[in-house]
């Protein structure tokens, strides 16, 4: 059993950043790779990034890419996604999860989920 435990969300306004943090527990974090997925109301669940279990490759939707960051820290057990230049439409429920396949943008081979975070830009 993994626990994820995601935090950082807020308010901002369009143009800035927020740092998401996703804190896991339980089973050996670098066994797993790691995912940001995104749900806005009336919407499904949005892969955004991923990074491979060691750290060394990180995958983005186009949606996202050059805009966000994803990093990990194995000997921390915490994954990081730095989002910069914040859009209306990035607001959603954003959650990490943790898988043990190599299809990162699929929600359903995710097997742990944290609770998500409310993210929320304004215009």
């Amino acid at each position: 059993q993994v626990r994820l435990v995601e935090s950082g969300g807020g308010l901002v306004q369009a143009g800035g950043s927020l740092r998401l943090s996703c804190a896991a527990s339980g089973r050996t974090f670098s066994n797993y790779l790691m995912g940001w997925f995104r749900q806005a109301p009336g919407k499904a669940r949005e892969f955004v990034g991923g990074v491979t279990r060691s750290g060394g490759n990180t995958f983005y939707a186009s949606s996202v890419k050059g805009r966000f960051t994803i990093s990990r820290d194995n000997a921390k057990n915490t994954m990081v996604l730095q989002m910069n230049s914040l859009k209306p439409e990035d607001t959603a429920v954003y959650y990490c999860a943790a898988s043990t396949s190599a299809l990162f943008t699929n929600p359903s081979v995710y097997e742990y989920w944290g609770q998500g975070t409310q993210v929320t830009v304004s215009s």
